[in-house]
């Protein structure tokens, strides 16, 4: 339990940091490295990716309420959106706890290494969201959230990587998407988390300290040390060239891909 909390609080750190410069959840990161932590320790192989993905999620409350605490305060956080999107992403959430539980822990991860080589090429190519004139009604946004949700829970983010291209391309500022992507990140993570420690009750062998599939000294050592380095992040994004750091950050994810699709 110690080691697994040390490297937790450094792993936290990272992440934070990653997230407060690149402007990504930092579920992309915690996820990996949590899977090869939980391996080290002897952790039963099929609860692994699930652990994984759930102590992620629970880190995401904390540091989406710092964020979004943050984008209030500079007046982006566009309200009526984030209420709109909210039920859906709710839905979806624990929905997409239920059919993490139901697949194979070899399915999920695939489905991770498919998400990290996305991001990873995303990031590799500079490519941006693009302006659309999509009319966003409640129902499209009621459709989309789900699946947002959804892809979310299954994979441990905050959503962010979805949600800001689909309210870029509703013509909303790219300020204003990514306040709103940040603030949808606390419902996502409040009912992925919930959900998965409510499924994983009365699972046997979950090792000690474990809250369902949450891994409690992972959560904690995480949660704490990356709301501190979160802001420094933010304000080394506006000094160094991110652009190039992008480029470098996408090696890390490809490596990272690579590392479960052989693990």
């Amino acid at each position: 339990m110690t080691d697994i909390f040390l490297a937790s609080i450094v792993l936290g750190m990272v992440a934070g940091l990653l997230a407060g410069l690149f402007g990504i959840g930092g579920g992309l990161v915690i996820v990996p490295v949590l899977v090869v932590l939980f391996s080290i320790q002897k952790f039963p192989a099929e609860l692994v990716m699930l652990m994984s993905v759930a102590t992620s999620l629970a880190t995401i409350i904390l540091t989406a309420i710092s964020s979004v605490w943050a984008h209030h305060r500079l007046g982006s956080v566009v309200w009526f959106k984030v209420f709109r999107l909210s039920p859906g992403i709710m839905i979806g959430a624990a929905v997409g706890a239920v059919v993490a539980k139901h697949i194979s822990a070899d399915a999920l991860r695939y489905i991770l290494v498919v998400f990290l080589l996305y991001v990873g090429t995303q990031m590799a190519l500079q490519i941006n969201p693009k302006s659309g004139d999509v009319k966003q009604s409640r129902a499209l946004d009621y459709t989309v959230a789900v699946v947002i949700g959804l892809l979310s829970s299954i994979v441990g983010i905050g959503g962010g990587t979805l949600t800001v291209p689909y309210l870029v391309h509703g013509q909303m500022l790219m300020r204003n998407a990514v306040a709103v992507a940040s603030a949808c990140g606390l419902p996502i993570a409040v009912a992925g988390t919930v959900s998965y420690m409510l499924l994983g009750r009365n699972v046997p062998h979950l090792p000690e300290w474990s809250l369902g599939y949450v891994y409690l000294p992972a959560f904690l050592g995480i949660g704490v040390s990356s709301i501190f380095t979160a802001p420094i992040g933010a304000k080394l994004a506006h000094r160094l060239p991110a652009k190039s750091l992008k480029r470098y950050f996408s090696l890390l994810l490809f490596a990272m891909a690579a590392k479960l699709m052989w693990h």
